[in-house]
């Protein structure tokens, strides 16, 4: 709900309420106003009867018949509410009456009960009027009420979304502030300086962050690598040959380097995936197939090594995607890594690629645990193998980077494990 639409609601609901309040008050207040008129006449009426009998003289004719009535017969006295019939209308008609007993002006004539009446079909009309006024002051006041608050939504809103389009459109790797305008609304205008800094602290440490990623992945490879190099010397110089326990001591050392080489690899690519450093403009169409192709004649001597057997087919045609050349390859050989690693002596690999997905399953032996855990970092099902667990939350990382979705399931009966990446 907009904030305009809330603060709306609660206008109306509470000018519908003093409305209502104040059209019962003022209707009772007419009423009461109107009635008292009509009794004052009724009364005025009374003192004019009975002063012109003590004259002697006769009753006034009243202007109709039913406006004044006389009976011998005692009847309640004061002011009353009855229903008459209008001759003319022939229909009930509301009037208001005033009884009183009217004192003889001699001893030998009987007492006689006086009723005087008004109609009070005028007061109603009046009572109409004020009610269908106050209904179109109502209308008028709450479509004045909603065109207002389109206004501001239009106008002095304006500003606040000219915000929210700015900052939906952000993006941190142009290396670049927001740069919000000034508002002439004292709030709009903190909030957009609140912002702005915000958003230049934020280009300082993503630009301190990258740098750093780039120097340590510069600074760091070259001193491994060199030590790569010097101990495959070392392990090759003909005195180790007779040394046969100085030689299972480099080669541990140089397994060693190899994995802190590969880690390190693989963490700077995470990093650079968290930080989005792959800019769109890297982005080129990849030829998946031909990418899976090459990566898997690649794989064929690991194959062989492990006896494993690989099928895969591409159905046509091949899917369209725009992505990372480096991404798309790494993604094709964490999973297919993942696939010959978790596989046992004889088993079978299957890939299947389409234009909507891409679906990686091999056999293996069941794995305990949380499957949503695989794709965490680190996470190993053998704490001694030299893998450092991180290619499933490298391949998670890249189809998330790209929007796509990967899913990990599990076959009891064929013990097999599948892995899905749904392209779209």
């Amino acid at each position: 709900m907009k904030l305009l639409t809330a603060t709306t609601r609660y206008y109306l609901g509470l000018t519908l309420g003093l409305f209502a309040l104040a059209s019962l008050l003022l209707y009772a207040g007419f009423d009461w106003a109107l009635r008292h008129e009509v009794e004052e006449l009724l009364y005025n009426r009374q003192l004019h009867v009975q002063q012109q009998v003590a004259r002697g003289l006769a009753l006034p004719d009243p202007a109709y018949a039913d406006n004044l009535d006389r009976s011998f017969q005692p009847l309640p006295l004061g002011y009353s509410d009855t229903l008459l019939l209008d001759p003319v209308e022939q229909e009930m008609v509301p009037h208001r009456q005033l009884t009183f007993r009217l004192q003889p002006v001699s001893a030998a004539s009987a007492p006689e009960w006086v009723t005087v009446r008004k109609s009070l079909v005028e007061t109603e009309d009046v009572l109409a009027v004020v009610v269908g006024v106050l209904g179109v002051v109502l209308a008028l006041l709450l479509g004045g009420v909603v065109a207002l608050n389109h206004w501001f939504s239009q106008r002095l809103w304006l500003p606040f979304r000219q915000t929210l389009v700015a900052l939906r459109g952000y993006d941190l790797q142009h290396h670049r502030a927001l740069g919000l305008p000034a508002s002439s609304i004292d709030e709009f205008r903190e909030l957009n300086q609140a912002l702005n800094m915000l958003s230049e602290r934020l280009v300082r440490d993503y630009e301190s962050l990258r740098q750093f990623t780039e120097n340590a992945a510069h600074e760091t490879q070259t001193p491994l690598a060199i030590i790569q190099a010097k101990l495959e010397q070392l392990l090759q110089a003909p005195a180790l040959q007779e040394d046969e326990q100085l030689a299972t001591v480099l080669g541990d050392a140089l397994g060693g380097a190899q994995r802190l080489s590969r880690l390190h690899q693989a963490l700077t690519l995470l990093t650079r995936l968290e930080n989005h450093q792959f800019a769109p403009t890297q982005a080129v169409p990849v030829a998946l197939d031909q990418l899976l192709r090459e990566r898997i004649t690649l794989l064929e001597p690991l194959l062989e090594a492990r006896g494993i057997l690989l099928a895969w087919r591409v159905d046509s045609p091949p899917p369209a995607l725009t992505m990372h050349a480096g991404l798309a390859d790494s993604l094709l050989q964490n999973l297919l890594h993942n696939a010959i690693k978790h596989n046992h002596s004889g088993g079978r690999v299957d890939v299947q690629l389409t234009s909507r997905f891409l679906e990686i399953s091999n056999t293996g032996p069941a794995i305990k645990g949380d499957p949503t855990q695989f794709f965490e970092r680190f996470r190993k099902q053998n704490a001694a193998s030299t893998s450092p667990g991180l290619g499933l939350s490298i391949a998670q990382h890249i189809c998330a980077y790209y929007g796509f979705s990967i899913t990990y399931a599990f076959t009891e009966a064929e013990s097999r494990h599948l892995l899905r990446v749904q392209f779209a």
